[in-house]
């Protein structure tokens, strides 16, 4: 079992940041402990990332029908993924890993020379917030699982690793499917983000634009539709929108940037994630 390198960031739970340390969690609040049945790690070895990539790989080339370029049949894997740190979700009686997220950390981002959301939009804006800026990305959960419980515990673990190493701002895609039987149809995604722009647009001084933006002139944005339930709860959380989304046509999607800060976490979240 090959184990991964020593991580940038403090992963597990240790000692309390000191006085004066610029921390969003409240000093004596203990992380949201996961529901029952389920258990939350950061992955430590080689083995455990390619769980998290044969997961990834399950929900969005086979259920979603991305097409993915993969040096491993049956994973989902891409050259961010060897500098990020992998937070996994495993069902407590099977030990499958049911949910994942990846993280990159700001050292790994200058490593990197960018994050992955760049490959999409121009950043250009955000670079004032890159220090204590991480990119969350690669979020997916089985879909047998797909109940509040697995994401409140990634959203809880995520929160321990936000405030452990002082990081203030979370940045990443959310994704809205544009293809239906093979063929393109965008107008959900841009009723969603006529509806996401009118009260959830961020300051003009972080918007970003899309390298490949979706044809929003020639999609009809008039319909009455639901957010998919995982940009529903970024917002609730006070996430932010960034831009007009940019159009995937490899995981053919419609990508929203989003960036949630520390400081606008809605109150009630905050307490029930963090007890803050």
């Amino acid at each position: 079992m090959k184990e991964l390198p020593t991580p940038t960031h403090a992963l597990s739970p240790g000692p309390a940041p000191g006085p004066g340390a610029r921390s969003w969690l409240h000093p004596g609040a203990a992380r949201l402990a996961p529901a029952a049945g389920l258990r939350v790690v950061w992955a430590r070895h080689h083995d455990e990332v390619r769980a998290a990539q044969r997961l990834r790989h399950a929900v969005f080339a086979v259920e979603m029908g991305a097409r993915l370029s993969t040096p491993v049949p049956g994973h989902d894997i891409d050259l961010f993924d060897d500098y990020c740190e992998h937070l996994l979700v495993r069902a407590a009686d099977t030990d499958q890993v049911i949910g994942t997220y990846r993280v990159l950390t700001p050292a790994q981002a200058r490593r990197l020379g960018g994050t992955y959301t760049e490959q999409a939009f121009d950043l250009t804006r955000l670079r004032t917030l890159r220090p204590r800026m991480v990119e969350l990305g690669r979020s997916c959960v089985h879909p047998a699982h797909r109940h509040g419980g697995v994401i409140l515990a990634l959203w809880g673990a995520l929160g321990e690793f936000m405030a452990r190493n002082q990081l203030d701002t979370m940045i990443g895609c959310a994704s809205i499917p544009v293809m239906q039987g093979g063929v393109f149809h965008g107008d959900v995604a841009a009723s969603l983000w006529r509806q996401v722009r009118e009260r959830h647009l961020a300051p003009i001084e972080w918007r970003v634009r899309p390298r490949l933006p979706l044809p929003l002139e020639h999609l009809d944005d008039s319909l009455s539709v639901e957010p998919p339930a995982l940009i529903k709860g970024y917002l609730r959380l006070g996430t932010q929108v960034l831009g007009e989304p940019a159009w995937d046509p490899d995981f053919g999607t419609a990508d929203l940037p989003m960036l949630m800060r520390v400081a606008d976490l809605h109150p009630r979240y905050r307490r029930h994630l963090l007890g803050a």
